[in-house]
């Protein structure tokens, strides 16, 4: 937390609210992220076992270059209708997208998702034909805000990172030129997230202000290999691990130009997960821009120094998910 970026949150964004809600007894949750003058929008997918929702659309060659809000769920497959439930409460408000206002036709509100796996986790998953996940969507779009609790909550309610609990995280950074970038993560990884033999994170060189413990890792070498994945899942699942992140921006972007940021936040993950990207990973990246600042000159540069922020942001967004996971 600095003057700058005051609650070390995704919010710190202009134009940024954040949601959740959790179901104790299913052991899973959800968290909208809702911008109320629509952001621009791109996303990265990286894992190879992801699920999304509408991920096609914010190509930079579609008609849609901006969303209403974005949904990370657990549930797997099931907690896509998480997003459901948050376009029907949007489009009923009258919110969405319209080529033309046409008397009784509604806007179509556009809501991308993406999931995790937090089906194996213990908690009592016999919902039959009613997967609570609908409505879970409609209460985290009802309590969207600028405050919001980070750990056990939301979609990370259930999460597993590595050996240990995952959790949902944020941060948030400030340009010397006065652009807001922030990361929100659910971590669900079945990389580890600390260095093997140590309770540093991964992510100690970026951390700031303490924020998930000040742990130095040891002052000696440790000679990892590359096979060496310290607290990693054990035979993991096709399916069953995943990383969800959001970068926000109040930069003006183009949607070619979020998709590139968007490529670059992916290396926060690398930088804090060890190993990432695997065959059952699901892990993605959305990228939003609430347009409340101008880049300054020259763009490319401009876009290449976000990308840089944004990455470590959620590195620090994914060890801070955990550390507040393990505070409880």
């Amino acid at each position: 937390m600095t003057a700058r970026a005051p609650r070390n949150l995704i919010t710190d964004v202009d134009g940024v609210l954040v949601g959740s809600a959790e179901n104790a007894s299913v052991r899973t949750g959800v968290t909208v992220l809702r911008f109320p003058e629509r952001a621009v929008a791109a996303v990265d997918v990286r894992g190879g076992g992801p699920g999304t929702r509408e991920t096609d659309a914010l190509s930079p060659d579609t008609l849609v270059d901006a969303v209403d809000a974005i949904v990370l769920a657990g549930g797997s497959v099931y907690g896509l209708a998480a997003a459901d439930g948050v376009a029907a409460v949007l489009g009923a408000q009258g919110i969405g997208f319209a080529l033309a206002d046409t008397p009784g036709v509604p806007r179509s509100p556009i809501v991308p998702a993406a999931i995790l796996y937090d089906l194996a986790n213990g908690g009592d998953k016999s919902w039959g034909e009613e997967p609570p996940y609908r409505q879970l969507g409609k209460d985290a779009l009802a309590a969207v805000a600028e405050c919001f609790a980070l750990g056990a909550a939301g979609a990370g309610f259930g999460a597993r990172a590595g050996a240990g609990p995952g959790g949902l995280g944020s941060a948030s950074e400030e340009s010397a030129d006065g652009v807001m970038v922030g990361a929100l993560a659910a971590v669900n990884s079945f990389g580890a997230v600390r260095i093997p033999g140590s309770e540093a994170f991964w992510a100690w060189p970026f951390e700031r202000n303490g924020e998930f413990g000040a742990i130095a890792p040891p002052s000696t070498g440790s000679n990892l290999s590359g096979e060496d994945w310290g607290a990693a899942k054990l035979n993991p699942k096709p399916g069953a691990n995943t990383t969800l992140g959001v970068i926000a921006t109040d930069a003006i972007l183009t949607p070619a130009e979020a998709r590139r940021i968007a490529v670059m936040a992916q290396d926060g993950f690398a930088r804090a997960i060890r190993p990432v990207h695997a065959p059952f990973d699901g892990d993605v990246v959305f990228v939003a821009a609430t347009g409340k600042r101008a880049l300054a000159e020259p763009r490319p540069l401009a876009v290449a120094r976000l990308g840089a922020m944004a990455a470590d942001c959620l590195a620090r967004a994914v060890a801070r998910g955990v550390y507040e996971a393990e505070k409880g």
